[in-house]
């Protein structure tokens, strides 16, 4: 079977290369990678995007608004919260969670193609 999808020669254009690749060293893309692992459940991508709507949210509205148990939401809330996605702040028995990382409102909003109003 002939596979034209890859290149025949080792190195098309050596300059881009190393460019990129000194770019690349530079990086903390783990940091990319474990970011949409974190957001690639769908309950942490709907509490992300709940949170895009509204600056802060107490954890049983949450629960209610994606459908599942306090203790789930609160589950997922804690990966959230140990990425540094999400912040907390309690309020007698309350738990309110809101972004914590300015990048995540955005992320959203260009994943979803919608309209800034996010």
């Amino acid at each position: 079977m002939n596979d034209n999808s890859t290149c025949e020669i080792y190195c098309y254009d050596e300059e881009k290369v190393n460019r990129i690749q000194g770019a690349l060293q530079k990086e903390n893309l783990s940091r990319v990678a474990q970011l949409f692992k974190v957001l690639a459940d769908e309950n942490r991508a709907k509490i992300a995007f709940a949170l895009c709507q509204d600056d802060e949210l107490c954890v049983c509205d949450i629960a209610n608004i994606i459908g599942s148990t306090v203790a789930t939401a609160s589950h997922h809330l804690r990966t959230l919260h140990k990425q540094g996605i999400v912040k907390y702040r309690k309020e007698g028995k309350l738990a309110f969670y809101s972004l914590d990382a300015p990048h995540i409102k955005p992320l959203i909003v260009m994943a979803l193609g919608v309209e800034a109003n996010v």
